[in-house]
């Protein structure tokens, strides 16, 4: 046997007395070695204890982040324009915040319109769309009007600003409803499904101000319409919707 095997068992035999009733004689100074090893072994472990029980307990789990829950309501809201057939399925606010439910308008015909206030388009669109409105509400036309802020910052005003401006200016007597996004992470339910039911040109997504989409008396999307395409030049395509000659 070595040396240091024979070191090694007396270590153990010393440092650990019941597994051994008779310890191997050893000298004084290997004797202090071996105890003096025990007590800094014990020591460490006791000060590891006591570090252990005063560590804190492990945090508790966090609360879900509003960001989950905003991801929670986009995924709803991707559900509800999944499953939707017609216009009529969805919920809108109007520009108070109240609900409307889009339902309320069967039986009509919809012109659909992402406005804004500091357009280039503004005054010929919302010029044209008050004129529209006034020869065919009689008829069955409603015009649902959709302010949005996304392209070029141009709907920067709340929403009683926008309502102002639009029945002082234009004498829009059609309803506006609630600021929307068209495209985006965040966008409205009823764009979503507006897009998917009739692509643009160049893909779904809305590429101006005053995009228009027709919708007939069943909540179907029957046409969409460029934002430079003026409201006057879509009157007989409504007129085939309304049924009037």
């Amino acid at each position: 046997m070595s040396r240091a095997v024979g070191d090694a068992l007396r270590f153990e035999r010393w440092a650990w007395p019941y597994k051994s009733p008779r310890p191997i004689p050893q000298s004084h100074s290997l004797r202090r070695f071996h105890a003096t090893a025990y007590r800094l072994a014990t020591t460490r472990c006791s000060s590891l204890s006591s570090e252990i029980a005063r560590s804190p307990p492990p945090a508790a789990a966090a609360a879900p982040s509003s960001r989950t829950g905003n991801l929670a309501a986009r995924f709803s809201m991707a559900a509800a324009a999944s499953s939707a057939t017609s216009v009529h399925d969805f919920t809108v606010k109007d520009a108070s915040g109240k609900d409307v439910d889009l339902s309320v308008y069967k039986g009509k015909v919809l012109l659909i319109v992402n406005v804004a206030s500091q357009c280039g388009l503004t005054n010929s669109n919302y010029t044209e769309l008050s004129q529209v409105y006034e020869k065919y509400k009689d008829q069955g036309l409603e015009i649902l009007a959709f302010p949005c802020n996304q392209f070029g910052g141009q709907e920067p005003g709340t929403n009683e600003e926008i309502v102002q401006f639009a029945c002082t200016r234009f004498k829009a007597e059609y309803p506006i409803f609630d600021k929307v996004d068209v495209n985006g992470k965040e966008v409205s339910p009823l764009y979503k499904f507006l897009k998917s039911s009739k692509g643009g040109l160049f893909g779904d997504s809305i590429k101006w101000n005053f995009s228009k989409f027709l919708v007939d008396k069943e909540g179907r999307v029957v046409d969409r319409y460029a934002p430079t395409t003026s409201p006057l030049s879509i009157e007989k395509d409504i007129k085939k919707l309304l049924g009037s000659s």
